[in-house]
């Protein structure tokens, strides 16, 4: 009996096609990983380093040569500084190649050699915050300004090396510890769920009422649409900054016309009291960005089948259990997604929040968060392991949300 089966294992052919696509999909992989890997590790790193913002730095050895008349007898100072007020300097020392008409007389400091117009000094470690004078005396033969330019502008080299934070083998928990023993990590996490959880839904909410007001023919449809792409497309320093006039309490509009409403006696400040601030941008977020789920809900029930509405009309079915039972299963999938994608930028969200409050009354999130401890602090180590949390909290809801969605829903 003859045996039909297929063959076991991968021919060349296959092999062939393998290393093709996999010499094809390089280039991709190259750049993902330089784009988002390589940075997401680079965070991790520093979120274990005791790394401040002049760390990134590396302090050198300071170098001023100058020419004194003390008198009448010249003397040739060398000004040498540590700026680093925290990390020594090790093995210090400069070359100096001096001008022709100026000759060195003096003893030389300790460390120092001369060898014709070349000085030579070594001084080891220099401490944190160093800074010393050394003065030898000099003959000056010719103009002494002229010489005096001509000994600023000498040849000088600074040696000296300081360890790099960044690169170095100190490793600390410092930055988590402090970030969680602070009852303020916890009121800034609540800030953040409270922004990211009702600005996602409202988003979704009026982003689905909106489509289904324009889900019908009728005469300016087109014009509204565009008009509810507003929000999205604007520039958003330019809208925040729209809202801020708007709801000025001493001049803006909404407050004139709340007080000649009689609904307020007084000016309220929308932006700078609690809880009020944080409603604010909680709403500014929904307003903003609804235009996006507006049109993925759109085009979705466009593309429903128009005969199920129809059967349901001649059961007498209501408009409302039209929505729920026929609409809305349709709907879920690119709902589930749509909240996946708001969630996760929402909750990464800055600039709506910084530019509307800058973090204050009571809307700092952890993504303000994160730019308060790494650059208004200059604690770099404690802005990367906010960052790090910020990650985590990201990381444990998408594999809650892909565990609890299921496949019929379209994930």
């Amino acid at each position: 009996m003859t045996d039909i089966s297929p063959p076991k294992g991968r021919g060349a052919l296959a092999k062939r096609e393998a290393r093709l696509a996999w010499g094809l999909l390089f280039p991709t992989i190259a750049i993902v990983s330089l784009v988002v890997i390589v940075p997401l590790l680079a965070i991790f790193w520093i979120s274990v380093k005791p790394v401040k913002l002049g760390d990134l730095r590396p302090a050198e050895m300071r170098l001023r040569v100058s020419l004194r008349e003390a008198g009448a007898q010249p003397q040739i100072e060398y000004r040498v500084i540590n700026p680093s007020r925290d990390h020594a300097i090790h093995g210090a020392g400069f070359d100096n190649t001096l001008p022709k008409g100026v000759t060195l007389t003096g003893d030389l400091p300790k460390g120092c050699a001369l060898s014709g117009q070349d000085l030579r000094c070594e001084f080891g470690d220099l401490a944190p915050a160093f800074n010393e004078r050394y003065r030898i005396d000099a003959q000056v033969t010719g103009d002494a300004k002229a010489a005096n330019r001509a000994v600023r502008d000498s040849v000088s080299v600074a040696r000296g090396q300081v360890d790099n934070m960044l690169t170095n083998a100190t490793f600390t928990l410092e930055n988590f510890r402090k970030l969680f023993d602070g009852s303020e990590f916890w009121s800034v996490l609540g800030v953040t769920l409270f922004y990211t959880i009702f600005g996602t839904l409202g988003a979704l909410l009026v982003g689905l009422f909106a489509a289904l007001l324009l889900n019908k023919d009728f005469r300016g449809q087109g014009i509204l649409r565009g008009l509810y792409l507003f929000p999205y497309v604007a520039p958003v320093i330019a809208v925040a900054f729209t809202w801020i006039t708007l709801f000025d309490p001493f001049s803006g509009s909404a407050n004139a016309l709340l007080i000649q409403m009689g609904v307020s006696q007084g000016a309220i400040n929308f932006f700078g009291q609690k809880p009020l601030a944080l409603i604010m941008v909680t709403v500014f977020e929904i307003w903003r960005y609804f235009p996006l789920s507006f049109l993925f809900i759109l085009a979705r029930m466009q593309s429903i089948d128009s005969d199920m509405y129809e059967a349901a009309d001649m059961d007498g079915a209501s408009p409302f259990q039209k929505f729920w039972y026929l609409s809305m299963p349709q709907l879920l999938g690119i709902l589930s997604v749509l909240f996946l994608l708001r969630f996760i930028w929402t909750f990464n969200k800055f600039d709506d929040i910084f530019l509307l409050t800058g973090g204050n009354a009571g809307t700092r999130t952890l993504t303000v968060d994160v730019y308060e401890q790494a650059f208004a602090i200059s604690n770099i180590g404690a802005g990367a392991a906010v960052a790090v949390v910020v990650f985590g909290c990201l990381l444990i809801f998408a594999a809650l949300f892909f565990r609890t969605m299921s496949r019929e829903e379209g994930l």
